[in-house]
């Protein structure tokens, strides 16, 4: 097991290279620059010329590179253009909340398509069969910004007298402090120590901070304000989970060991969840680790429409004003989220399927 995520690791570092090369190229192949984009109106061209020597833009594209590089490998991501702030600290502040967001979105997502896949599989042809499934096209066809606007609309605005009523934006209530843990505890972390940042950063992960300290009060406030954008960024793989646990159960019911099962009067409902889900469940622990990382990156919309500070709106930001710094760092992150998915999800089928371990 050890040799196998080793082996996974350092496959992992061409792709990752390439997708520092590919982002650095594309920023700034891409029409515009940030001074142009910042400044606006106000870009002359005398100030341009020493905004671009500032950030040393005028150095030749290998010469930057070659920097940019050299810096990654020293964890070092420089200062945002826009923000004047070191990006290692903005992706400490952004990164929890779109990590607290893309968790609770698939956890719904799981603990609602899998059972829905499962009854419409075993109720095949059935009218729950094509409810379900009818469900799940809609929901993969319900456009995310749409549905969020309305989710907001209705559990923040028709319903607020009502104790269905749910926060329809940010993360916390106003007069709500989540207090580090650290503090809490006396740690004495100063911003001078190394481990600041990360200690900093589960800080920032309101629902560990307020479970390790004890402030139920945050924790419950914290996940009210995250149902309505879970509900919204959830429907999207909720729907394709649904659709594929009914495929692959389906497919697995009509094998031969399955039909020999039955010819023995093993139950139903063990030859379903002990003989046919666990072989069924390959695929679709595939779609939820695809499903998680689209989620860390792909979250800009739910994050823009409920004024959630995460990632993807502090991306979309960065793309906007040609913020190099913060485009190419938020970028890595979000790619070596997906190389950890999918390795988490590798090492899961060697538990699902013993042939894969011997293999």
């Amino acid at each position: 097991m050890i040799s196998f995520v080793i082996r996974r690791l350092l496959s992992s570092i061409p792709v990752l290279v390439g997708i520092l090369l590919v982002t650095f190229a594309l920023a700034r192949l891409s029409p515009g620059d940030p001074c142009t984009a910042l400044l606006g109106e106000h870009a002359t061209p005398q100030i341009c010329e020493q905004f671009i020597a500032r950030y040393g833009l005028d150095q030749p594209i290998l010469t930057q590179l070659g920097i940019f590089l050299r810096d990654v490998a020293r964890f070092d991501f420089g200062d945002s253009i826009r923000y004047q702030r070191p990006v290692a600290l903005m992706l400490v502040e952004r990164l929890p909340m779109t990590i607290e967001l893309s968790f609770s979105a698939l956890t719904l997502a799981v603990l609602i398509g899998i059972p829905a896949g499962i009854i419409a599989a075993m109720r095949h042809n059935s009218a729950t069969d094509v409810t379900t499934m009818v469900a799940a096209n809609v929901g993969v066809s319900m456009p995310v910004f749409w549905l969020g606007l309305m989710l907001a609309y209705v559990f923040g605005l028709l319903l607020r007298d009502t104790p269905l009523w749910l926060p329809p934006s940010g993360r916390i209530s106003a007069g709500l402090t989540a207090v580090p843990f650290y503090q809490v505890y006396g740690l004495g972390m100063g911003r001078s120590s190394p481990l600041y940042n990360v200690f900093e950063f589960f800080s920032n992960l309101y629902i560990f901070n307020s479970i390790i300290t004890g402030n139920f009060r945050v924790l419950w406030d914290t996940l009210r304000h995250l149902i309505l954008p879970s509900m919204a960024l959830s429907t999207i793989p909720m729907a394709i989970i649904a659709r594929m646990t009914r495929s692959s159960l389906l497919e697995v019911l009509g094998r031969e060991y399955i039909r020999a099962a039955r010819a023995k009067g093993v139950p139903r409902a063990a030859v379903v969840f002990k003989h046919a889900l666990r072989n069924a469940l390959l695929p679709v622990v595939t779609i939820i680790g695809l499903s998680l990382g689209s989620l860390l990156g792909g979250a800009v919309l739910t994050e823009t429409i409920f004024g959630l500070a995460g990632v993807g709106r502090a991306l979309f930001e960065a793309i906007t004003s040609r913020d190099y710094p913060i485009i190419q760092a938020f970028t890595l992150v979000i790619a070596v989220g997906y190389v950890i998915v999918n390795l988490l999800v590798d090492i899961s089928y060697t538990f699902l399927d013993p042939r894969v371990r011997l293999e």
